[in-house]
């Protein structure tokens, strides 16, 4: 039983997954097979920033937190994406995102056609699809919340 109040009060609700489970292929590499999503509705920051992207290895089991802000284009992500993940991890053979329009516009699937990368979609809220990534971006969120709350919402 948690017994911190910070603790109690940002304790996420996890339901079971519907559907059935779709088992993905084992990377034989790390940064070879990668999970991306946003995490927005956060508090802005003095740098104006109000997302994060996450970006997750499937097979280390490390990510990324990436700020950023909603109101970035094709462009921009192109270059934070090249800047913060193809500088240090090279082009990875996969990506699995949900269909979120960040991910699906035209310039995105040019930009993976260019590169070789494959896009493979999952469907938003359906941690069955791919748990692990999902299971990170909901204890950056606890965190996130535990910090609000011991800086008094600030």
């Amino acid at each position: 039983m948690v017994k911190c109040q910070n603790c109690q009060q940002v304790k996420y609700e996890h339901q079971r997954p519907a559907g059935l489970f779709q088992r993905l292929p084992i990377p034989e590499w790390k940064w070879e097979i990668i999970a991306m999503d946003f995490v927005v509705g956060v508090p802005k920051t003095l740098g104006k920033f109000d997302s994060n992207w996450v970006v997750f290895d499937r097979l280390t089991m490390l990510a990324h937190f990436i700020p950023g802000r909603i109101d970035y284009n094709d462009e921009q992500l192109a270059k934070v994406y090249a800047k913060e993940i193809v500088r240090l991890h090279w082009v990875p053979l996969s990506i699995i995102s949900d269909r979120g329009t960040q991910f699906t516009s035209k310039f995105w699937r040019k930009l993976h056609d260019e590169l070789g990368t494959q896009l493979t979609f999952s469907t938003a809220f359906h941690p069955q699809m791919d748990g692990q990534s999902e299971m990170t971006i909901q204890v950056l969120e606890d965190m996130s919340r535990a910090c609000v709350i011991d800086f008094g919402g600030h």
